[in-house]
């Protein structure tokens, strides 16, 4: 650990005591089994900022690999003592991750995403792809944990596949409006909420894409490596990622000063001018967020007026560092190696202006993650699920 692991990471700092101490990593053996027969020497980097509520589960799954193969090595930089690291390397976005000194990764990566990357497709045992189950659930979020534990109380033989468990909410620091607890955080919550799922029998397989979804005698699931599960019903839980600007410049500078993460990617702006695009309930606790670390919050919405809350508005208006900028229709985000400035067109006077801002964060809401069902599922013009009064897919 280069730095002071306190924050998110003070619990990345106490696993791996327990770890190098003997205490075997909570994951499937036959990960472990994989892991360990690894044969190449790898060295990792991983840059994060202590506020940052994803970076600890990267940090956690490079140890895991480091714990248990001599081959493998992992330093955890912590980007605000080492400004230096952060400036040379040009680190705007965390979590990053070097491997043998070139850049690997940016953002999440799991236990199954990092075996795959280096070895190759993750296996799965044969008395995983062999079932029959009687429900199988796509989607690792609140709602697919939630279908797991109903149907596996009913006594019904379920599995859960998903690329990562927890969902979008991992995403999410501060959880305010779950009737009951006042206050949690997304990964917390996620972590809860997969300890009670293994309190049920329901066959857990993480680390997997579900490609495509079609009848036979029985629904017939695949995923992107290949294996095919079958079940008697599925329920698809996929949830919904964060909606794209699709302006020149978004692709560009991903994780070159565009971002979509305020909690993780904030603290890289300190001292900085930024720009929030969306004045929905999100942005607008971004934008508040952000004014306590950066010079200046510029807020551009593309309707008329706000959409957030009041009470969000309210503590949006009373701070003296932030701009809101409404009917605001952004047109490209600019720069040479990373973001120096946003144009946009005054949706009203059709005049054109531009920002000197060296950060852009996205946050205009969601979308859903329903492409891989459009040749098998019947989908409206949002790529939502149509379904019906029994909740039933066309597929049914």
């Amino acid at each position: 650990f280069a730095g002071i692991p306190l924050g998110h990471e003070f619990s990345s700092f106490v696993l791996a005591l327990l770890q190098v101490s003997g205490r075997a990593p909570k994951i499937d053996e036959a990960l472990i089994k994989q892991i360990k027969a690894i044969d190449k020497a790898y060295h990792f980097e991983s840059i994060v900022s202590l506020t940052c509520h994803i970076c600890p589960e990267v940090v956690q799954t490079l140890n895991i690999f480091a714990v248990l193969n001599p081959f493998i090595t992992h330093t955890m930089i912590e980007g605000g003592i080492h400004q230096d690291i952060v400036k040379e390397r040009d680190i705007m976005a965390v979590p990053t991750v070097y491997l043998n000194g070139e850049e690997f990764s940016s953002g999440k990566l799991t236990v199954e995403q990092l075996l795959e990357k280096l070895a190759g497709s993750v296996e799965l045992d044969e008395s995983i792809t062999n079932q029959v189950y009687d429900s199988l659930i796509i989607g690792g979020g609140p709602a697919g944990a939630s279908a797991a534990i109903y149907s596996a109380r009913k006594g019904i033989k379920t599995a859960l596949v998903c690329e990562e468990f927890g969902g979008q909410v991992m995403e999410t620091l501060g959880i305010e409006n779950m009737i009951g607890t006042p206050y949690t955080e997304g990964p917390k919550l996620m972590a809860q909420v997969g300890e009670h799922v293994k309190q049920y029998n329901v066959q857990q397989i993480t680390g997997q894409r579900v490609t495509h979804i079609n009848k036979q005698d029985l629904i017939e699931v695949t995923l992107a490596n290949g294996t095919i599960l079958k079940t008697k019903s599925a329920i698809i839980s996929t949830g919904a990622r964060w909606r794209h600007i699709n302006v020149p410049g978004e692709k560009e500078f991903k994780n070159k000063g565009v971002a979509y993460c305020p909690h993780c990617d904030g603290p890289i702006f300190a001292g900085k001018p930024v720009a929030v695009i969306g004045g929905g309930n999100s942005g607008i606790e971004a934008a508040i967020d952000l004014a306590g670390i950066v010079s200046h919050v510029y807020v551009l919405e593309f309707l008329p007026e706000l959409k957030a809350d009041k009470v969000l508005q309210d503590k949006l208006y009373s701070l003296k560092n932030v701009t809101v900028i409404t009917n605001a229709q952004t047109t490209e985000i600019t720069g040479t190696n990373s973001v120096e400035g946003l144009s946009y067109i005054d949706r009203k006077t059709q005049a054109e202006h531009h920002l000197a801002v060296e950060g852009v964060f996205v946050l205009i809401g969601l979308m859903p993650n329903t492409e891989w069902l459009k040749d098998s599922v019947d989908l409206n013009n949002r790529g939502e699920i149509k379904i019906d009064a029994t909740g039933q897919t066309s597929l049914a």
